[in-house]
């Protein structure tokens, strides 16, 4: 299949960037020749995440349920577009490509045409005919079995995920179906990526992006022995013998490249959203994977921190090599012509977000109300006059388990040093600092290998907002930090892929020079609170390998009591 079409003779002046996030989808507008962004328009999902009940319904899901409703999706697709183009005033002529980039690992069981099973009403009591989205943690004993037959057989995925499968990702979420209902498993026809179907509602065609596949779903390069592709029907027989045809059952389809069109926008898509019939829409793309262009990178030795509500490390190589704990190593998976490598934490804005919900008290909420500010510009306030170590705290950053280095969702959060005298913006900043060292101790896995890493980029909203997070994490890794210019990262480098897709630019690279853009301020490490949180680093890293390495340890034995509890 040919990946872009030759240069229009009139090409058109914009691209379109969707970025399908956590609790919403955000469209940007997005000039070709300069970057600069014409207009934007979020639209959120109106059942959210769904983690207690669906809707609906009263009994209670899984304890490590996280749900969504697809239909959310395409409302939110169609109003943002609308919206966009109403406000923007941009005529759908001069659109030349659509780009949408999805949480991940994000899926969804439908039949052949693509119709979401939880839509039928035969299947829409079932939790299991939903979107999983990326943080539904309930597949662990599938993880567990996943990790245990491939190491046992030597499969190549192991190492191309560092060395474990994590509950996360695709297969790990339909193992969990087929156990726990074997009746919806045959009766899907397709198991996909919400990224690879939000395309196929867009264009009609299902096409599949290599990417997410390469990431997620164990498509991985065989060490030179080969062509890429999913392990062997026996590997899936070990697991479960209907699950032996898996691959050819529930997923038969073809996939391409980043920065490929998936095909034209459909008739109903054009009259739903006022864009034009036949738009090129390219092939989907993992949201943070998106952003890593939009900071400008797209050579080896920069590591991209996209920093949201959990975040993703990721990381361009002209090599491949095994490295612990990493979620992926894909060829082409991140920017065309090098090794991709992805990393991440699962949780840092929603572990702050916890805090403010559940545990900071009404009468910090209070000042903060008085002080004419939010409780979060308050705290950080507060944390910003702290020294490194004058808080007395250290935290490990495991309130939604651990993605990287150690994959597995079953560690849980830890506060050390807490006293009769310990204050709500000493906790914040332990969070902070406790998420910097986990960003610390993936840095030096990849490090550990000879993987080099020269410069660091951040973008997201945590990168934009918290000027204290900055420093810190400057601090604690030691390293200037740069910040890109644009407020929606992941949506402007969907944009970008759709330039490239639609033939406005040759390659990424070039995409990136006219298109990205970084802030002037660089956050620059502070020698003597680095000389702090050498010492301060030394105990997470205790803290770190006594808890998590440990299979029977305190947390694991709580966590199964709790899931007992809640059966």
């Amino acid at each position: 299949m040919k990946t872009r079409p030759e240069p229009a003779q009139h090409p058109a002046q914009y691209t379109l960037g969707i970025d399908f996030g956590t609790l919403s989808a955000r469209a940007l507008l997005v000039e070709i020749a300069s970057g600069k962004e014409v207009a934007t328009s979020v639209a959120a999902y109106g059942d959210g995440v769904i983690e207690e009940r669906l809707p609906g319904q009263t009994r209670r899901l899984s304890a490590d349920a996280a749900l969504q409703n697809p239909a959310d999706y395409m409302t939110a697709f169609k109003v943002s577009v609308k919206k966009l183009l109403r406000e923007s005033g941009i005529p759908a002529q001069q659109i030349g490509g659509i780009g949408i980039d999805f949480t991940c690992c994000t899926i969804l069981p439908t039949d052949a045409d693509g119709g979401p099973l939880c839509l039928q009403p035969r299947w829409r009591h079932n939790p299991h005919a939903w979107v999983k989205l990326w943080k539904h943690h309930s597949a662990q004993t599938q993880a567990d079995k996943i990790n245990a037959s491939g190491v046992g057989r030597g499969e190549t995925f192991i190492k191309t995920y560092g060395g474990k499968y994590s509950c996360e990702w695709f297969f790990s979420k339909v193992l969990e179906t087929l156990e726990a209902s074997p009746d919806l498993y045959h009766a899907a026809s397709r198991f996909i990526e919400a990224g690879d179907w939000i395309v196929w509602q867009l264009c009609g065609q299902e096409r599949r992006s290599l990417s997410l596949a390469g990431f997620k779903a164990m498509w991985v390069h065989p060490d030179g022995e080969g062509g890429w592709g999913f392990p062997s029907p026996d590997f899936f027989g070990s697991l479960h013998p209907k699950l032996r045809n898996v691959v050819a059952e529930k997923l038969p389809a073809q996939y391409f490249p980043l920065s490929s069109i998936a095909g034209g926008l459909t008739p109903a898509m054009a009259k739903a959203t006022g864009l034009l019939e036949g738009t090129p829409v390219a092939v989907a793309n993992i949201d943070a994977h998106a952003a890593v262009p939009a900071c400008t990178v797209t050579t080896p030795g920069k590591l991209v921190m996209i920093l949201g509500t959990s975040t993703c490390h990721l990381l361009l190589s002209k090599t491949r090599q095994e490295v612990e704990g990493m979620c992926g190593v894909v060829q082409d998976g991140v920017v065309n012509g090098l090794w991709g490598y992805e990393a991440g934490q699962a949780g840092v804005g929603d572990l702050f977000a916890w805090f403010m919900e559940q545990a900071a008290p009404a009468s910090i909420a209070s000042q903060a109300r008085k002080a004419g500010t939010d409780l979060y510009a308050y705290l950080a306030k507060e944390a910003t006059a702290l020294k490194p170590g004058e808080s007395g705290l250290i935290a490990l950053d495991w309130w939604n388990g651990n993605r990287s280095v150690l994959v597995d969702a079953d560690l849980t959060g830890l506060i050390v040093g807490v006293s009769l005298g310990t204050r709500p913006h000493e906790i914040y900043r332990a969070l902070i600092e406790a998420t910097a060292f986990g960003t610390r101790r993936i840095i030096e896995a990849f490090t550990d290998k000879d993987i080099r890493i020269d410069e660091v980029y951040a973008c997201g909203g945590l990168a934009k907002k918290n000027p204290l997070l900055m420093q810190i994490y400057a601090d604690v890794t030691g390293r200037p930090i740069q910040v890109a210019s644009s407020d929606q990262a992941s949506a402007l480098g969907a944009a970008m892929h759709a330039a490239v897709a639609s033939g406005a630019y040759a390659n990424m690279a070039e995409a990136a020079e006219k298109m990205a853009k970084l802030e002037r301020r660089i956050y620059k490490p502070n020698p003597a609170n680095h000389d702090v949180y050498e010492h301060l680093y030394g105990e997470y890293c205790r803290l770190y390998d006594f808890f998590g390495r440990n299979q029977d340890g305190t947390m694991k034995v709580l966590k199964r009591l709790r899931r007992q509890a809640l059966a």
